[in-house]
C-alpha cells in the first residue's frame, strides 16, 4: 500500500490563505475584511439575541418547575436543590449554543471545557465533595427545611438546602453559610424530629442544707406548671415525669440535677421561667442558701 508523502489539506490551508491574502490588491483586500466584519456582526447580533432570548426561556422554565414542584408538596429542601441543579444546566446549554452561534467550533469548546473540568475539578476537590454532600444530605434526610439544628458549631432553623451550602438563621437573626460536605459527614443535633424534650438544671445548694426539703420544693414547683409532664400521664412515655436527685458534691457546694419533661415548642419557655423561679422561691420554699465560691484563711502566729 502506497502512502501519499503529501501535506494533507489541514497543512496547507494556512499558507494557502496566507498566498491568497498576498495576491489580492488592496480593494479586494479591504471588501474581503468588510465582509468578514459584516458576518461577524451579523452573528453577534444573532448571539445577543439567542442569548436574552434564552434567558427569558430559562426563567419560564425555572418558573414552571418551581410551580409544578409546589404544585405537588414536594419537600421545600429537594425543592431549592433542583431549580438551583436546573438554573445551572440550563445557563450551561445557552453559553454552548450562543459559542456555536459565534462561530467557534463547540466539539472544541466542549473538549477545553471538559479539560478545564478536571483541572478545576482536582484544584475545587472540597466544592465537589460540597455538591455530593447536598446530594446525600437530600437523599438521607437528616434534616430538612424548616428544622433546629446544631453542626459545625452554630445553631439556627434551616432556611435552604442548596447544591453545595445550608443556609441556617440563628436565633439573633445572623444568617450563617455551612457547606454541605462538612454537613453530610459531621455530626448533626436535630431538636425538631422528637415531640418531645428533657430540660436539665442544675441547682446548687450549701452543705449543711437539706436535701429532701429542696427536693419537695423543687417538685411542687414543677408539678404547678400545666407545661410540664407529671409522672404516669407524660405523652413522652414512662419515666419521663419531674425528678431532683445529687449530681455530685462540689467544692463549694452540693449540685441537685433537676429533669422535667416538656414540648419542644414549650422548651426555651419553660427553662427560662424556672430559672428565674427557682432563684426567686427555693430560699422562702425550702430555707435553702446558694453558695458561692468561699475561701478560708486561717492565721497562726509563730
Amino acid at each position: 500500500m502506497i502512502q501519499s508523502t503529501e501535506p494533507s489539506d489541514s497543512i496547507l490551508s494556512p499558507a494557502r490563505e496566507v498566498a491568497a491574502l498576498k495576491d489580492m490588491s488592496f480593494d479586494q483586500l479591504v471588501e474581503s475584511l468588510v465582509s468578514d466584519m459584516v458576518r461577524f456582526a451579523i452573528s453577534l447580533a444573532i448571539a445577543v439575541t439567542v442569548f436574552y432570548i434564552g434567558k427569558w426561556i430559562i426563567r419560564r422554565v425555572y418558573g414552571l418547575v418551581e410551580a409544578i414542584l409546589r404544585r405537588r408538596n414536594v419537600e421545600a429542601s429537594l425543592t431549592t436543590f433542583v431549580l438551583s441543579f436546573v438554573n445551572i444546566v440550563l445557563y450551561f446549554i445557552l453559553l454552548v449554543t450562543v459559542v456555536g452561534i459565534l462561530g467557534i467550533e463547540t466539539s472544541s469548546f466542549l473538549a477545553l471545557f471538559a479539560s478545564a473540568g478536571v483541572a478545576i475539578g482536582m484544584a475545587l476537590s472540597g466544592t465537589l465533595q460540597n455538591f455530593a454532600g447536598g446530594v446525600l444530605i437530600l437523599l438521607l434526610k437528616p434534616f430538612k427545611v424548616g428544622d433546629v439544628i446544631e453542626a459545625q458549631g452554630y445553631a439556627g432553623s434551616v432556611k435552604k438546602i442548596e447544591i453545595f451550602n445550608t443556609v441556617i438563621t440563628t436565633p439573633d437573626n445572623k444568617t450563617i453559610i455551612i457547606p454541605n460536605g462538612g454537613l453530610s459527614t459531621g455530626t448533626i443535633n436535630n431538636s425538631t424530629t422528637q415531640l418531645y424534650r428533657r430540660i436539665e438544671w442544675k441547682i446548687g445548694i450549701s452543705y449543711g442544707d437539706r436535701v429532701e426539703p429542696a427536693r419537695a420544693a423543687i417538685l411542687a414547683m414543677l408539678g404547678e406548671d400545666e407545661k410540664v409532664f407529671r409522672e404516669g400521664s407524660s405523652p413522652a412515655g414512662p419515666g419521663t415525669g419531674p425528678a431532683v436527685f445529687v449530681a455530685s458534691l462540689d467544692d463549694s457546694s452540693v449540685s441537685l440535677s433537676v429533669r422535667a419533661w416538656v414540648s419542644k415548642d414549650d422548651y426555651w419557655d419553660v427553662f427560662f421561667r424556672f430559672n428565674e423561679r427557682f432563684y426567686e422561691e427555693l430560699p422562702s420554699r425550702a430555707g435553702i442558701s446558694f453558695p458561692f465560691p468561699q475561701l478560708d484563711v486561717h492565721l497562726s502566729k509563730v
